[in-house]
């Protein structure tokens, strides 16, 4: 008598279970390090992943991407790092003192060579968060002078770097965030922007670090200096250099390219819309 046929799906079931069933077993019977375990969750999380991927590809009714969640912390960081865009871009050199905690942005529009697709846009250089000195503070007042005082020290920076940067290249932009929402801002802005000068991007470290005595420094020169050597504490002379100028200058080039800066505020606009789209 012929064996019945077994359909491609009934196949592809019956592959699927018993690869389940093997590799359970596999793992069940090995001794893991903690190295390995996390190696292998790792592997496990990625093929659900996959699995997640294929199972919205066969259903014929679409999945939207997430949920739409106003009380998600990264909903609110979203309209935070919104607002903040539509703020005025002012100059660094020249901004007026206010009191309040929150999130800024700086923007470059000068002729250093490296910065070319830079300068002039919509993508700032750097993004920060300046947190309250009073975690309960709930007015701008009870918050001090936080983020007058972070830029501020941004400009005293800049201003060192006399030979390769000039304050009258800088604009900010700056907002007042309720106490306790300054870090999800930052975070999707960093995450938007992808600024050049943030730790996150890896290309251009050390511009945010409040300096030290480099007679006491171990680590070495940070990227920010090698290019914009201006500070006495980045400890030139001292320390090796963490990255080559030729390096630094191939790794701006390949993220320009990999992450074209915004144009404008509507290509900025537009940016956050592709965002909120769920499908």
């Amino acid at each position: 008598m012929a064996k019945a046929r077994v359909s491609p799906t009934t196949a592809l079931i019956n592959k699927l279970r018993k690869d389940l069933a093997d590799n359970a077993s596999i793992a069940r019977g090995v001794a893991l390090t903690p190295v390995t375990r996390n190696k292998l969750n790792a592997e496990i999380e990625k093929g659900a992943h996959q699995l997640d991927s294929l199972l919205a590809e066969l259903d014929p009714i679409k999945r939207p991407t997430e949920l739409f969640d106003p009380g998600n912390p990264r909903t609110i960081g979203f309209f935070i790092a919104l607002a903040l865009t539509a703020q005025p871009r002012q100059p660094l050199a020249t901004m007026t003192p206010v009191y309040g905690s929150g999130v800024y942005a700086l923007y470059y529009t000068g002729p250093f060579a490296e910065y070319a697709a830079l300068a002039g846009s919509e993508t700032p250089i750097y993004v920060g968060q300046a947190a309250p000195g009073n975690e309960h503070a709930r007015t701008p007042r009870e918050q001090g002078k936080r983020l007058a005082a972070r830029l501020h020290e941004h400009k005293k920076t800049i201003e060192r770097a006399v030979s390769t940067l000039s304050i009258n290249h800088f604009e900010a932009r700056a907002l007042v965030v309720q106490t306790g929402w300054e870090t999800v801002a930052e975070d999707y802005l960093i995450r938007l922007f992808r600024p050049i000068w943030n730790k996150e991007t890896k290309i251009i470290q050390g511009f945010g670090k409040h300096g030290d005595d480099p007679q006491r420094r171990k680590n070495k020169v940070s990227s920010w200096d090698v290019l914009h050597h201006g500070r006495a504490a980045a400890g030139h002379g001292v320390n090796p250099n963490q990255k080559s100028l030729s390096q630094l200058s191939n790794e701006l080039a390949h993220h320009f390219l990999q992450y074209p800066c915004y144009r404008s505020v509507q290509d900025v606009l537009d940016g956050f819309l592709r965002a909120l789209r769920q499908i």
